[in-house]
C-alpha cells in the first residue's frame, strides 16, 4: 500500500513540474500580453459617442464576470450622452414648433 501512495506522489509531482514547464515555455497562449492591473482595456471618444463605439467597447475579464467600474463607467457617459441628446432633440423640437404655429 506504501509503494502505490509512493507513486502516486511521484506521479503528481512530475505532472505538476511538466506542467510549470510547459507554462513557462509557452505562456498563457495569448497574442497580447495581459493588461498590467488596474488598467483598463475599455475606451470611448470624450464626446458624440456612435453606435460603433458600443459595438467596439470591451471590459475588462475578472474571476465573476466583468469589472464592475468599468461596466458603471460606460453606462455614466452613455446615459450623459442620451441625456444631451434628447435635450438637443427636445430644444429643436421648441424652436419648430412656433415656426409651424405662424404659418
Amino acid at each position: 500500500m506504501t509503494t502505490v501512495l509512493i507513486y502516486l506522489v511521484v506521479m503528481v509531482l512530475v505532472a505538476a513540474v511538466v506542467f510549470l514547464i510547459a507554462s513557462v515555455v509557452f505562456g498563457r497562449g495569448e497574442e497580447l500580453p495581459a493588461l498590467p492591473p488596474g488598467a483598463s482595456p475599455t475606451r470611448l471618444p470624450s464626446s458624440g459617442i456612435t453606435a460603433d463605439d458600443l459595438r467596439g467597447v470591451r471590459f475588462q475579464l475578472v474571476v465573476r464576470g466583468y469589472k464592475m467600474s468599468e461596466v458603471d463607467w460606460v453606462l455614466r457617459r452613455v446615459a450623459g450622452e442620451l441625456d444631451d441628446l434628447r435635450a438637443e432633440v427636445a430644444d429643436l423640437r421648441e424652436r419648430l414648433e412656433p415656426a409651424d404655429e405662424s404659418s
